[in-house]
């Protein structure tokens, strides 16, 4: 029987898929040096429309049983009647609670103002203003919409102890928070988890401020790491404000957080935050930055020997090619998706190579 940590590989669409093929490149045990079993699921979506979700069901089910997963790109149709979005269907089957994504300054790409280090928004997963039940009721100019919202205790806390333990593993600092001013029954039950984890974790830099105000301060912030804990739609905004801060989502991945009942992760699924460029399709020119980002996260949270060294060399030799100049045309260069990774692989061995003959 393996004993090798087995990675659900899921498969998307166009460009996405094409992407995620460059990232398993760079997940090879010779590149990497860290032996891992992949195990694939086809989410393109003729696949989804041929099985009606039965493959992305498998897939949960295939990462439960094995704790991480990589995903591509994949095509969300708009009609009511069609298979819909994978990732809703696979946030519920794993219990995913918490996403992080970090935003962080990629070489030769000017910064908004003078920010300069990571910033990571850690936000639920779920509830909220998604999913929220709505509805009119008047007529004319009386009529009247409303919308109800839950935020449950035991998200809050994944979330707040989630920031903090992130923030103590990358040095940075807690920073931000809801408008707990305005509502403090709904939102103030995110700040009461937000204070009972800076109690928890004493080391950490814990600086609160209100959403309104954190939006402001990110516009001037400079210093430390940022991590940013927030409800489902203020993460879903700041995530957004922040990758643009840094002039280009390409330095950012995402992941999906589901977690046991000591609060720790026990499914990671890392994937890009970006869409599947249509335009870019079976053209070789897409940026295939976040795609191995994600695989340097995922490896971060193996738990194998020498992942988390791979893991640093792949985050480290992403952003030195780009320093060396050797970038995607949205950059600003003239490397193709496939030199682009080459140049990572060819980083990422020899800093391997070196790190052993110093260890």
């Amino acid at each position: 029987m393996s004993t090798k940590p087995t990675i659900v590989v899921l498969e998307g669409d166009e460009t996405g898929q094409e992407l995620l093929e460059e990232s398993l490149r760079v997940l090879e045990p010779s590149v990497t040096g860290v032996e891992v079993e992949l195990k694939r699921f086809d989410l393109s979506l003729s696949h989804r429309r041929a099985t009606q979700n039965g493959v992305v069901h498998e897939a949960a089910a295939a990462m439960k049983a094995c704790g991480h997963g990589l995903k591509a790109a994949t095509i969300t149709p708009e009609a009511k009647n069609d298979v819909g979005s994978p990732n809703a269907i696979l946030r519920k089957e794993l219990d995913g609670t918490v996403i992080l994504r970090t935003g962080r300054r990629i070489p030769g790409v000017r910064p908004v103002a003078g920010i300069h280090a990571p910033i990571s928004v850690v936000r639920m997963a779920v509830g909220d203003a998604y999913g929220a039940k709505e509805w009119r009721e008047g007529e004319g100019l009386d009529e009247v919409a409303h919308r109800t919202e839950t935020i449950s205790r035991r998200v809050c806390r994944l979330v707040a102890e989630f920031a903090f333990s992130h923030a103590r593993r990358t040095g940075a600092r807690v920073f931000g928070g809801p408008k707990y001013t305005v509502s403090p029954v709904y939102e103030g039950m995110l700040k009461e988890e937000m204070d009972a984890a800076a109690a928890r974790y004493p080391d950490v830099k814990y600086e609160p401020q209100l959403i309104d105000a954190t939006y402001a301060l990110l516009i001037s912030s400079s210093g430390d790491s940022l991590v940013i804990p927030s409800l489902n739609r203020d993460g879903d905004c700041l995530s957004d404000l922040v990758m643009q801060l840094f002039g280009s989502i390409a330095g950012a991945e995402s992941l999906l957080f589901s977690f046991d009942a000591e609060l720790k992760p026990y499914v990671v699924m890392a994937e890009a935050p970006h869409g599947t460029a249509p335009r870019l399709f079976g053209k070789n020119v897409a940026n295939p930055m976040a795609m191995i980002l994600a695989v340097a996260a995922l490896l971060s949270y193996l738990h194998e020997p020498g992942s988390e060294k791979a893991s640093r060399a792949v985050y480290e030799s992403t952003l030195e090619v780009v320093a060396d100049g050797i970038a995607t045309s949205d950059l600003g260069g003239h490397a193709s998706t496939t030199e682009f990774t080459d140049a990572v692989i060819g980083k990422v061995k020899n800093k391997l190579e070196v790190w052993s003959s110093l260890a």
